[in-house]
Parts: structure tokens; sequence; C-alpha cells
């Protein structure tokens, strides 16, 4: 089960593809993609579905075991004002992948930073296979913490099925490597090998989200995440959290991170205190999408003094 350890590592595939190699001019329009249908499934999960179900259901119980998956907010463990700081430098100024000529490759590079600057408006999809109770759930909980996600940044979010810039797709394995079309359709401009890292993406990625931004502005029009449908109750919440809120431009993960969900241990299934302090920072109104790390510094320093009250 040592696979299972690998975790969402590749969650943080925001593409930011800020995607400087993909011309996003004419989406700040914004006129929405073409509706192209989610491929319908075969009834009943079939023999790759039922299989994945079984290994995540795995990851899960082994993960649990060891003491991760928390679901408390990490209340009692202490953040100072320089953990806050360099905690948010790493997870919003650096991006986890660059883009090679092959694709995407696992090497932090320094970025800039990167937000909303339009309403978000989530769109859900779901696949065939999932069964309308468990649509109905997963509907709910996105609505739930979309509405935590707006209160928390101050930034506009709805759930929008209609005319969506954030689309989030539940889908089976045979779904997912179907959605070449889809993916095409709402993200024009993506080369086949950044298709390929959604519609064959390995079994260590739990989930991801691509999220795209208009040249180098680093203000994000619009976003792609894909959430396994045969992951178990609590790994597919924790993929709604993490690729919902990194969708809004905490692209990266840290060792350092704690109490967090941008840390590859797995400690955090959901969002935490700490991380609603990184969301503050990002959306505050004293920093501005496109910033370098050595701009943004001097004004997260003194955002994270005076959330925590301190500079140690």
């Amino acid at each position: 089960m040592a696979a299972a350890r690998t975790v969402r590592s590749l969650v943080a595939l925001t593409a930011c593809l800020a995607l400087a190699a993909c011309d996003m001019m004419g989406m700040g329009g914004i006129q929405p993609p073409p509706l192209v249908a989610v491929p319908v499934a075969p009834a009943g999960p079939t023999p790759k579905s039922a299989a994945a179900a079984i290994y995540y259901a795995q990851v899960q119980q082994v993960l649990l075991s060891q003491g991760m998956l928390r679901t408390d907010g990490g209340e009692r463990i202490a953040v100072s004002a320089r953990s806050l700081t360099e905690n948010f430098m790493r997870v919003a100024l650096y991006d986890e992948y660059r883009r090679g000529s092959g694709g995407f490759v696992r090497e932090e590079t320094e970025s800039r930073l990167r937000r909303w600057e339009v309403p978000v408006r989530v769109g859900i999809r779901f696949g065939a296979s999932v069964p309308p109770d468990r649509q109905a759930t997963d509907r709910a909980r996105i609505v739930s913490f979309v509405a935590r996600l707006a209160q928390i940044t101050g930034h506009p979010m709805s759930v929008d099925d209609r005319n969506p810039n954030f689309f989030v797709h539940i889908v089976s394995e045979d779904e997912r490597e179907a959605l070449g079309p889809v993916i095409n359709a709402t993200l024009p401009g993506l080369s086949p090998t950044d298709v390929a890292g959604i519609t064959a993406m390995p079994r260590s990625t739990y989930c991801l989200v691509y999220a795209m931004a208009e040249g180098n502005s680093g203000a994000y029009t619009r976003a792609f995440a894909v959430i396994r449908a045969e992951h178990p109750d609590l790994l597919r919440l924790s993929c709604l959290h993490e690729e919902l809120t990194q969708g809004l431009g905490l692209p990266n993960d840290s060792p350092r991170a704690r109490p967090s969900i941008f840390n590859d241990d797995e400690e955090f299934a959901f969002l935490t205190d700490h991380d609603e302090m990184l969301l503050r920072i990002l959306y505050d109104p004293a920093l501005r999408p496109g910033m370098t790390a050595v701009d943004a510094r001097p004004i997260v320093e003194t955002l994270a003094r005076r959330m925590t009250g301190g500079d140690s």
C-alpha cells in the first residue's frame, strides 16, 4: 500500500497554465464553451471502475489507520505570523509543477500571485455512473463548501450549472478517460499532453484541478477539476475541499504547512483554520494578481501579524 501514500500529490496541477503557453484571449468576455455531454456509462460499474473503488477504499483505510485524514480544523496547533507568512509564500507563489515539452513535470518553481477577479461560478457535472442519491449528497456538500469559501474570501462565489467558469467533474475511470472532447471544449488551447494529464491520470493522483489565467495577468478566468467517482466518502469530500480551494489560487503543497490540506502527508482531510487564513490573505485587497514574491512578501507579513496577533 505504499503507493497509497503518494496521495494527492498531483492535485495541485493548477496548470495556471497561467497557462502561459495557452492563449486565453477570448475567454475574458467570457462566452461559455459549447455544451458537451459527459459520455454515458453503461449501467453498473465496469471492471476497471470496480477495481478502482476497491483500491481507493483500501487507501482510505490505510490512511485512517495511520491517524491521517483528520477531520478537525487543527485548532490546537499554534500558528505564528512567521510560519503563516512562509506557508503562504510557498503555497501561493510557487507551482508544484512546471510545463515541459512532454507535459507537466514535478518541479517546484517560483511564480506570481494568482486568484480570481471575476465571480466564481461553479458548475457540477456528474458522470452517468454516479447514482442519483450520491449526486444529491455531492451537490449539497459542494453548495455548502462554496458558500463557506465565499464567506472566507469575501469573493463572490456560487453554484451555477448554466453558465459556470469553474467546472467540477465527478466521473468514473471510464468516463474520465473519455473526457477529452469535454476538456477541449471547456479549456480551448490545451495541448494533447495537457489533456492526457486528466484522461490518463495515474492512480497516485486522487484528484486534480487545472486553473487558467489570461497571459501573465495572474487573474484566473476558468478552472476544471476532476474528482474520482470511485472514492469512498471521506476521501471524496477531502478531494472536493482541496480542489475547490486550490483552484482559487493556492496551487502548491509544502511539507512545512501545518495544520493544512496543502501538505502531501494527508494529515488533514478538510480545510483547516490555518488554510482559512491563507485564503483571507490571498483575497485581501492589498494584494493583486500578478504580484511577484518580492512585491507580495511585505504585505503578507503585515496581514499575517494582524491575523495571529504577533511576530513569533
